[in-house]
């Protein structure tokens, strides 16, 4: 029963969270202030909801957890800035795909931290996914034709900057392979609501004064603008992480990452829909073979009967 009650928050959150690149690709401000402005205005709803389960035990369990929470807000503000970073120099689908690229960092850093070495089974799961990543990330070479995106979405990018976003994207799947370990390691003595709050006001700590370091415009310009942002704090943050960070109290990081799975698929519809965004022959097949790859390495890892 925790098995299923855990997938089925998990899944409702990968349905949550798809649709953040679209909201990232509308907003009227630069990619690290976006992620700022998601975890920031999320902030206020996240503490009432803690204090409303019990303000004493979670001013409480900020105590007791202060460097894991800390940690783990931190990952996740790696993870956001990287991510937004990543929607805006490639697709929406390659973005979302390869920071869903967590699971395998996942369960390696399972091995390395704690000893657990992977069967052969995951091995070979390992170098399908790799190899479906070389497929993946070599379609960025190839310019989009013949796209006519819907009005008013911005341009598709191209060439050299889409290759650097799908590296992003690498680099967003091994912060949140990270944020996943650590909310694990709090989340079985913590409410969700403590959880999310105390790690989103460290991450929205260190996304502010990144953001003014790079430079971005830090407000938007119009209503619309702060629309978006609103959008993106309920929908993504909010919503779509709680749902998550309950789902880790009731299943394992690694199949906790599988269910998570179901976003990029999820995104790539958005992406289709709303950005008039085109998916390849090429990026569809290297995509499935990371999927599939993904797939067979938690199907390794999984714990018996779960």
């Amino acid at each position: 029963m925790r098995i299923r009650a855990g997938l089925a928050a998990l899944f409702a959150g990968a349905f949550c969270i798809a649709a953040s690149a679209i909201w990232v690709r509308l907003s009227e401000v630069g990619p690290v202030a976006t992620a700022f402005w998601r975890v920031a205005l999320a902030l206020p709803l996240l503490w009432a909801w803690a204090a409303l389960v019990s303000l004493p035990q979670h001013l409480a369990a900020g105590r007791r957890f202060a460097w894991p929470l800390a940690a783990a807000g931190a990952c996740f503000a790696g993870d956001l800035a990287l991510w937004h970073g990543s929607i805006i120099l490639t697709t929406v689908a390659n973005a979302t795909l390869l920071a869903n690229f967590a699971p395998v960092f996942v369960t390696l850093a399972v091995w390395l931290v704690f000893g657990r070495r992977p069967r052969q089974p995951f091995v070979i799961a390992l170098a399908v996914a790799l190899t479906g990543t070389a497929v993946l990330v070599g379609s960025s070479m190839t310019a989009v034709a013949g796209a006519a995106p819907t009005s008013g979405a911005p341009p598709a990018p191209e060439g050299g900057m889409r290759l650097l976003g799908d590296a992003l994207g690498i680099g967003t799947a091994m912060f949140y392979a990270a944020y996943q370990l650590f909310v694990a390691r709090v989340r079985s003595t913590m409410s969700t609501a403590s959880v999310m709050a105390w790690s989103s006001l460290a991450c929205a700590a260190i996304l502010l004064p990144v953001a003014v370091l790079a430079g971005e415009p830090l407000l938007p310009a119009t209503p619309y603008g702060w629309a978006v942002l609103a959008g993106l704090a309920l929908a993504s943050h909010v919503a779509g992480q709680s749902l998550i960070a309950y789902a880790i109290a009731h299943l394992t990081p690694t199949l906790a990452s599988v269910g998570l799975l179901l976003q990029p698929v999820v995104a790539a519809a958005f992406a289709w829909l709303i950005l008039g965004e085109p998916v390849g022959t090429l990026q569809v097949a290297g995509g499935t073979i990371v999927l599939a790859g993904i797939w067979l390495a938690i199907r390794a890892e999984r714990p018996a009967g779960a």
